[in-house]
């Protein structure tokens, strides 16, 4: 009996040696997003959270350095810095050999390379009218020659998009090598091309494999590949198997001693550094501040409103988070929070005198330093125009009526131009005797339920009615897009350091894309593309400086503010920077993996 179990002891300690070193738990950076993803068809996307996860997925031929002041470019998939040519006319792309995309049933069971038929088809997507693409417009404004014709051709004859079909604008040289070429000058457009998730390459037969569920299996050649997705809920990325190598070099300002640092730590590392992202949708700021104060998020990205006290008093780490060893990232972010006017709305749209004296009436009401004190905690400057703050155009000086609160001067404009209260009910009605009603959209979170109790005491000063819808951001944006909303508060941000795509927000052709408030006045579209041709210059600024007063006297947008952020991160981060122009920041953090502290899941 003993002999036996000997016998039985010694083989179990066989089979143990036998066995292969337990493998190390996979590094997963966890956060969260405040604001529910959509898609993630690169041609299907228009908002930032899906936008974030895509760009990991998806990769573009070039990005913006993650570390570098001011904004650097450099190759990505491309082997080297564009050809531009022709006055910013033609752009030649060379791709690198020997980039392939994540394995998936749609390849056979074969490695499918990156080449540059990809690009090519990627960027013909955003042209065929089945996609619905939000961010046509930017690329038909770049008037790359050929491509809006064929679009304009097929939906005349009611035929699918023909992408075999080949245009003057965008052709393959080669198997790596395809040029775009423009019908005017565009200085900027290289920007274009930094995004994974709006130029990213796609696999056409992925497509075709998927149809319309495209956008719930994205196939690139990024670092990381969506391995599980629960609809508005969570999201999964795993590190990409067939992610090429690439490098942790980064060259911060010198006077970054922080970001020196870490550059020198993870120089030369493989990216990217962690294996797995798992994002969760917490809409409450609530459960968002708790969850992380518990450990069970990495990253806090953009601290709640309500509990910028407890976190960052004066702007400084609470002494109790910096005792744990949490670090602090605060950032401007190029962006821009505003409302809408729907400019096409029988009630609050039009270009007559007295409906722009009503929309300007109504951001006279608007108490705007109300607002960023007690809503937004300071963490916010007040927006005198559509334009943020890093990028061309933005001009701190520049000051206009957008942020004024003077109820006294608003309640003369609407008597002045009949809006009054014409049957003794307490609340304006319309010149002509109609009942005037305004709608605004919102989402059912906190901070847009303290803003739109803001705008109920602004409206009930001026005399005003004011309702108020209640749905989903995705939702909100769906109807949006569809022209169904009177008003909205939505927030807009630069994926580039130039104040164009602000200005874009007004520009006619861009309605149902960018354009939300359908704004269309002949005389900002030829401003705005006449700054759009031109090089970084006095001459540009100036036609900027046009556009935005233009806009500000129109007002189709009630610009609020441009948000300051900042974001928190657990001592078991390492590496945790922000740039605003870097969507995918999650490949350039690292998990401590011992001595953290890091809770066990």
């Amino acid at each position: 009996m003993i002999q036996r179990l000997l016998l039985l002891l010694v083989t179990a300690c066989s089979m143990f040696a036998a066995q292969p070193a337990l493998a190390a738990q996979p590094k997963t950076l966890r956060y969260a997003f405040q604001i529910a993803e959509s898609s993630f068809d690169p041609a299907q996307i228009s908002d930032l959270y899906s936008r974030t996860v895509a760009a990991a997925i998806f990769d573009a031929p070039l990005e913006f350095e993650f570390m570098a002041s001011p904004a650097r470019m450099r190759p990505n998939t491309a082997a080297e810095m564009p050809e531009v040519a022709d006055d910013f006319r033609s752009f030649t792309f060379r791709i690198k050999p020997g980039i392939f995309f994540a394995d998936d049933p749609a390849f056979k069971g074969v490695k499918r390379e990156l080449t540059a038929a990809d690009f090519i088809y990627a960027l013909k997507r955003h042209y065929d009218p089945r996609w619905k693409s939000a961010n046509l417009y930017v690329l038909e404004n770049a008037k790359i020659l050929g491509l809006s014709e064929l679009r304009k051709e097929l939906i005349a004859a009611k035929k699918p998009f023909d992408y075999d079909r080949e245009v003057e604008g965008l052709k393959a040289l080669d198997r790596y090598t395809f040029r775009i070429r423009l019908g005017e000058a565009n200085p900027r457009f290289l920007y274009n091309f930094t995004d994974g998730s709006f130029t990213g390459a796609m696999a056409r037969e992925v497509v075709e494999a998927y149809g319309d569920k495209v956008g719930e299996h994205p196939v690139g050649t990024g670092p990381f590949r969506l391995a599980e997705w629960k609809r508005s809920s969570r999201m999964l990325l795993e590190r990409n198997p067939n992610y090429r190598e690439v490098f942790y070099d980064e060259h911060p300002p010198e006077s970054n001693s922080r970001l020196v640092e870490v550059a020198a730590k993870f120089k030369g590392r493989r990216m990217p550094l962690v294996d797995r992202v798992e994002i969760s949708v917490v809409e409450e700021a609530q459960p968002r501040w708790l969850s992380f104060l518990n450990g069970e998020h990495d990253v806090l990205e953009n601290v709640p409103a309500e509990f910028y006290n407890l976190a960052i008093p004066n702007n400084q780490l609470a002494p109790n988070l910096s005792k744990r060893g949490m670090g602090m990232v605060r950032y401007p972010r190029a962006d821009v929070a505003m409302s809408y006017f729907a400019m096409e709305n029988p009630v609050v749209g039009g270009y007559e005198p007295h409906k722009v004296a009503l929309r300007r009436a109504i951001s006279l009401a608007v108490d705007l330093d109300r607002e960023i004190r007690l809503v937004r905690r300071n963490q916010a400057i007040p927006g005198q125009s559509p334009i943020g703050p890093e990028t061309f155009g933005y001009d701190p000086a520049f000051k206009s009526e957008m942020s004024e609160y003077n109820l006294p001067r608003a309640k003369a404009l609407l008597d002045l131009h009949g809006y009054v209260d014409k049957n003794g009910d307490g609340w304006r009605e319309q010149p002509d005797g109609k009942p005037l009603v305004l709608e605004y959209s919102t989402q059912p979170d906190q901070v847009s339920r303290q803003l739109i109790e803001l705008w109920k005491k602004n409206m009930d000063a001026l005399g005003l009615r004011m309702t108020f819808k209640t749905a989903k951001w995705p939702e909100n944006l769906k109807s949006s897009r569809a022209g169904k909303l009177m008003m909205w508060g939505v927030g807009w941000s630069a994926g580039s350091p130039d104040g164009d795509t602000f200005l874009a927000l007004g520009y006619g052709p861009n309605k149902g894309g960018a354009n939300h408030a359908r704004f269309n006045l002949p005389e900002f579209n030829r401003i705005y593309q006449a700054q759009r041709v031109l090089a970084d210059s006095p001459e540009r600024l100036a036609l900027m400086d046009e556009a935005k007063r233009l806009m500000v006297a129109y007002m189709p947008y009630k610009i609020h503010a441009h948000r300051i952020f900042t974001d928190l991160n657990q001592p078991w981060v390492q590496g945790y920077h922000r740039n605003i122009f870097v969507r995918d920041f999650f490949k350039y953090v690292d998990i401590e993996s011992q001595g953290s502290g890091r809770p066990i899941r």
